[in-house]
C-alpha cells in the first residue's frame, strides 16, 4: 500500500512525524509531501497567482511551497510517479479539528482533495488546551493512532467520505475509549480578532482561535473530546440542507 502522509503545520511540524510513524504501522511505502510553512485555517485553498516550488528533502519527501491541497494535488500528479497514493493520512494536527472548525481545516482540506481525485482520506487531530495547557500529549496519537488506523482500513467507507479522527487532550492512562461521531457546532464563535499598532503607527489585527468549553450535544465531536473519548466521525463535503431545501421548492413553485 502507497501512503501519502501530509499536514497544516508545516513540514518541520512534530505531528508530522507522529503521521509517519503512524503510516509505517501500515506500510514501508510512506511518501510525505508537507508544506514549507504552517497552513492553518488554509481549508481546501489552492495556489493560483504564484508559483508552486517543490524542493526535495530526502528520498520520498517533498516540500512544497504552498498549501496542503497544493501538496496533495502535486503529490498525486506529479511527484509519486506513475503509482499514485491509495491513502491519504494528514496530520497529526497541533489542536483539534471539531465542530464548524472543519471547515477551515487544512488538515481536513488535504483529505478531500484527495477524495476528489479518488483517493481516501484520513485527517488525524491532537486536542489541546483543555485539560493539560501547553503540553500536548503525543503519545495518545503513537498509542491509538496505529489502532484507530488499521480498524478505519478493515472497516472501509464511502467514496465520498472522508475520515476526522480527533484525540482528546489527557494523559494516555485517560483516555476513554472511541466513540463514533457526528460533527458538532459551538453556541457562541470562537475567532478573535486584535487591533494593534506597529512602531510606524499603522493599525493591524491578529485573528486567533480562543474560548472556553461549549456545551455541545451528546454525540458530537465536541462532546466526545471534552469527555476524553477518540472521536472518530466521517465526514463529505455536500453542504446541502436538503430539509430546507424541500421548503423552498414549494416557496418557489408558482413564481
Amino acid at each position: 500500500m502507497r501512503i501519502l502522509v501530509t499536514n497544516d503545520d508545516g513540514i518541520d511540524a512534530p505531528g508530522l512525524e507522529v503521521m509517519e510513524e503512524i503510516a509505517r504501522s501500515l506500510s514501508d511505502d510512506v511518501w510525505m509531501v508537507a508544506p514549507l510553512q504552517e497552513q492553518s485555517g488554509q481549508g481546501r485553498a489552492i495556489t493560483v497567482s504564484d508559483a508552486v516550488r517543490v524542493d526535495k528533502r530526502g528520498e520520498k519527501r517533498f516540500r512544497i511551497e504552498g498549501t496542503p491541497t497544493d501538496c496533495v494535488v502535486l503529490g498525486i500528479e506529479h511527484l509519486l510517479g506513475d503509482k499514485k497514493p491509495d491513502l491519504i493520512l494528514s496530520g497529526v494536527n497541533n489542536g483539534q479539528n471539531v465542530g464548524e472548525d472543519t471547515t477551515q481545516s487544512g488538515t481536513i482540506g488535504a483529505c478531500i482533495q484527495g477524495m476528489i481525485l479518488g483517493v481516501p482520506g484520513i485527517a488525524f487531530s491532537q486536542s489541546k488546551g483543555f485539560r493539560l495547557g501547553k503540553t500536548i500529549p503525543w503519545d495518545i496519537a503513537r498509542h491509538y493512532g496505529p489502532k484507530v488506523l488499521k480498524r478505519l482500513m478493515e472497516t472501509g467507507w464511502p467514496k465520498d467520505v472522508v475520515m476526522n479522527v480527533n484525540f482528546p487532550d489527557c494523559e494516555l492512562a485517560d483516555v476513554q475509549g472511541v466513540e463514533i461521531t457526528s460533527q458538532g457546532m459551538r453556541d457562541f464563535p470562537i475567532i478573535n480578532s486584535v487591533k494593534r499598532t506597529d512602531p510606524r503607527g499603522r493599525d493591524y489585527y491578529w485573528l486567533s482561535h480562543g474560548g472556553p468549553k461549549s456545551d455541545p450535544p451528546v454525540g458530537t465531536d465536541l462532546r466526545c473530546i471534552y469527555e476524553d473519548k477518540i472521536s472518530v466521525s466521517p465526514l463529505h463535503v455536500d453542504l446541502t440542507h436538503y430539509a430546507y431545501r424541500d421548503i423552498l421548492r414549494e416557496s418557489f413553485g408558482e413564481l
